[in-house]
């Protein structure tokens, strides 16, 4: 799963795998339990590159396990290394999500270390429209609806994982 924060990679992911019946990996999530605090503190500590470097190495770790969904962090698509790890082991599926919807998911939270500015919508958006061109080399997309669920956008990505036989089957 890749996409802005707040598209629902982690949620959307979690259901997938639980329909799919496959282990569900978040590589954010390994790196906090890795470096035994937040990515905020991450990035207050350490900066972003060294993030990101990290982050390299925990999706690569977890492409290399069994079948299974992995949600990446927001960031993670936007390097050609990580593009290439993905494509060449799995498949990426974009969550995608207009801006305001985003802006409606993670307003409200203060886990979001790249929102930590002054303006932190016009930070999405610059965050959103640079992104873009990255996350359109997704090869699947699933473009999120502010009426769906969680098992509505679940339902939307195992259906077009179908689209593609050499990663899904059946459900």
């Amino acid at each position: 799963m890749v996409g802005m924060m707040g598209a629902g990679k982690t949620a959307v992911g979690q259901a997938v795998a639980s329909r799919l019946h496959v282990p569900f990996l978040d590589s954010d999530e390994e790196i906090v339990r890795a470096a035994n605090m937040s990515i905020a503190e991450i990035f207050a500590r350490d900066g972003e590159a060294f993030f990101r470097d990290r982050e390299t190495e925990v999706i690569g770790r977890l492409l290399d396990t069994k079948r299974a969904v992995l949600s990446t962090g927001g960031g993670a698509f936007l390097s050609p290394r990580n593009r290439k790890m993905i494509a060449d082991r799995g498949v990426a599926v974009w969550l995608k999500a207009d801006l305001e919807l985003l802006w409606a998911r993670v307003r409200h939270k203060d886990t979001r270390p790249l929102l930590r500015t002054p303006d932190p919508k016009a930070t999405l958006t610059e965050i959103y429209n640079a992104r873009l061109p990255f996350y359109e080399q997704a090869d699947l997309s699933v473009e999120a609806q502010r009426d769906f669920s969680i098992a509505d956008m679940a339902d939307a990505v195992v259906r077009v994982l179908l689209t593609r036989p050499d990663v899904v089957t059946e459900t």
